[in-house]
């Protein structure tokens, strides 16, 4: 782990950040004067290469695809002696999302898994150490991924992966028991993107400038907790 030093700019590495809230994040913290890392699956330019056109140098673009262990332990070598007040995991997907889980494919369930549970954590735990003890790591959970609140069922594959995105990271914790970085699992509410949809009730702009101040809030405070956009706890 690094040893947090006095900056003047903070910086926050935002893994998953090509569209959607990745993309909204990154934005977020570049008007808060934040130096932004942020990654993306494609070299293909798209508007976080715009962004950072008028970001200043303020934002860096780095290639990664979570699911390839070859690329992250690339990135984990590019970035070797960087240090990072905020590292936050947003990739995910949703695969057929609307079937119930017995008509979904076995290689469906398996790609929601590794996409959304497995891989989040294989980041974490490689780019772990480069985040300073005051800072914070977070992982893009959802409410769906609360067990207590399941009365509805429905997305059953992609609640099943964030549920266990969360059991993981309670495990990471567990084993950092006295690791003074704030670790946070972020619900954003339903939000109207590609994923979310058109019907979802809030906007991007109201969900992540919350969910940043969120973690604002609880930087510095060790131990996990899942919350959302709100600063609510949300039940396991």
């Amino acid at each position: 782990m690094t040893s947090s030093k006095h900056q003047t700019q903070q910086t926050a590495l935002i893994v998953g950040a090509s569209r959607g809230l990745g993309f909204a994040l990154a934005d977020e913290y570049l008007k808060r004067g934040w130096q932004v890392i942020a990654t993306v699956r494609h070299e293909k330019p798209g508007p976080l290469h715009e962004l950072a056109a008028s970001a200043d140098g303020r934002l860096e673009i780095e290639l990664l695809d979570i699911n390839s262990p070859a690329q992250l332990q690339a990135l984990s070598q590019r970035l070797a002696g960087r240090d990072l007040d905020l590292l936050f995991v947003n990739a995910g997907v949703a695969i057929d999302a609307e079937k119930p889980i017995a008509e979904i494919s076995t290689d469906a369930f398996v790609d929601t898994m590794v996409t959304n549970a497995l891989s989040p954590m294989r980041v974490i735990e490689t780019l772990a150490p480069l985040v300073a003890v005051s800072g914070s790591i977070v992982a893009m959970s959802s409410d769906l991924g609360s067990v207590g609140n399941n009365i509805d069922g429905g997305w059953e594959a992609y609640r099943a992966s964030k549920a266990a995105l969360n059991t993981l990271m309670r495990s990471f914790a567990a084993r950092h028991a006295g690791d003074p970085r704030s670790l946070l699992l972020i619900a954003p509410g339903w939000v109207r993107t590609d994923m979310g949809g058109p019907e979802a009730v809030l906007s991007v702009e109201e969900s992540i400038p919350c969910v940043v101040d969120v973690i604002a809030t609880h930087a510095g405070h060790h131990g996990l907790k899942f919350l959302n956009y709100l600063g609510m706890s949300v039940p396991w």
